[in-house]
């Protein structure tokens, strides 16, 4: 995790620190005051414990003082939170009676839910080792209080030093797994951070992809409709130049094949616009688009229509629509400019996942010798096919037609 990202998350703690240690504090009082008649801790000792738990609330709602202490910023607030209890509890206990409220094992009790705050701060932002330093320096110095406080004939320091290993020993499991957990986090940060970039470099690849697909199938639609148009006018006005002077009765009807010729381009040309234009998915669903596209295909080529479509269709994620839709367009854009069919039929089924199936009884051709011939529709429609997990399969023989059956078994919604 990044040492910033790491700051401002640490950050976002201690309101809910302050916050913390003020109802701690506040729970301390009540229950003093409800378990004895006589205050147990004097009222320095909440005053003094509140103005650093302000004090911290203060440090983290003001900004410029993150940038201003900088990498002091955190070492300050846990030594607020550390230091100060231990500090303040250790001249409570050397001030009053030894009795329960300020034993050694109670002392602990008070001062170990704000050590650990403060070391779950440390664990978050400097890891392990930090946690070692933070608990050895927790346990030299209460050892040090003690020692500085210990006067010849009094108590015995072999209970405060049990209580300081028990406290050492509770700091470093506790953060061993608050460190374990953060690097875990940290780890997971990282893989995600990759996964994205692949994630990202695959949808603009994906996206690079479509794109020279939709510059092949537009290249495909103007070599099918406007350069056929034109290389056919071209002819045309080439023969009415030749017999123009010649026998202008000849060249008159040329002219009006030309003319007609120019009129049907011009109509393949719009048609061809507009559908690179529309959207059908998006108004009609895949149903209907296919019926749409069924039915225009076969009145443009002057064939017969069988079209065979469920009444009702599971949803289905858009890019398997738009898989259906795109495979329909290509297969029948094939039948009508290419098989020299009488009958089209397009059949789309959702028994067992979905299939679509487009046949024709035209005069077929060779899978194999296309697939060696290097045809883009073919191609693209076994590359849209591969990126939803379906199978196409192409059946046709030369003289007998051709069947382009496309079926995904889980589609997914």
């Amino acid at each position: 995790m990044p040492a910033s990202n790491s700051h401002t998350y640490a950050r976002t703690l201690l309101p809910v620190t302050a916050a913390l240690w003020l109802g701690y504090l506040l729970a301390l009082l009540l229950l003093d005051a409800l378990v004895s008649p006589h205050p147990v801790f004097p009222a320095w000792y909440y005053l003094i414990n509140g103005c650093a738990a302000t004090a911290i609330l203060g440090l983290a709602l003001w900004s410029r003082g993150h940038v201003w202490l900088g990498r002091a910023f955190l070492p300050l607030v846990m030594s607020l939170l550390s230091v100060v209890p231990v500090v303040l509890t250790q001249i409570v206990a050397m001030q009053m009676r030894p009795n329960m409220a300020t034993s050694p094992e109670a002392m602990l009790s008070r001062t170990m839910p704000l050590l650990f705050m403060a070391l779950i701060l440390t664990a978050w932002q400097y890891g392990w080792w930090a946690v070692v330093l933070f608990s050895g320096g927790m346990a030299g110095f209460t050892l040090g209080l003690h020692l500085v406080f210990y006067r010849p004939g009094g108590p015995s320091l072999v209970p405060q030093m049990t209580v300081v290993v028990i406290q050492t020993i509770s700091l470093l499991v506790v953060g061993y797994f608050i460190s374990t957990l953060m690097r875990l986090l940290r780890q997971q940060q990282a893989s995600l951070t990759q996964a994205n970039a692949k994630l990202t470099a695959y949808a603009a690849t994906l996206e690079e992809l479509t794109i020279s697909r939709e510059r092949n199938r537009m290249a495909r639609e103007l070599h099918d409709t406007l350069a056929h148009t034109l290389s056919a006018l071209s002819v045309q006005l080439e023969a009415v130049k030749a017999y123009w002077d010649v026998d202008p009765a000849m060249a008159q009807p040329m002219l009006d094949t030309a003319l007609t010729v120019t009129r049907s381009g011009l109509q393949e040309t719009r048609r061809a616009l507009k559908a690179l234009r529309s959207s059908p998915l998006e108004d009609l669903g895949v149903a209907l688009a296919v019926r749409q596209l069924a039915t225009e295909t076969a009145a443009r080529a002057n064939l017969r229509l069988k079209l065979e479509l469920p009444e009702w269709l599971p949803t289905l994620a858009p890019s398997v629509e738009q898989c259906l839709y795109r495979v329909a367009q290509e297969a029948t854009a094939n039948v009508a400019h290419h098989a020299t069919a009488e009958t089209l039929t397009v059949q789309l089924s959702c028994a067992a996942g979905v299939t679509l199936r487009v046949s024709d009884d035209g005069r077929g051709f060779d899978p194999q010798h296309a697939d060696a011939a290097g045809h883009f529709g073919l191609a693209g429609m076994r590359e849209r096919t591969q990126l939803v997990g379906g199978e196409l399969t192409i059946t046709s023989q030369p003289g007998q037609g051709t069947t382009i059956q496309l079926t995904i078994k889980d589609a997914p919604q």
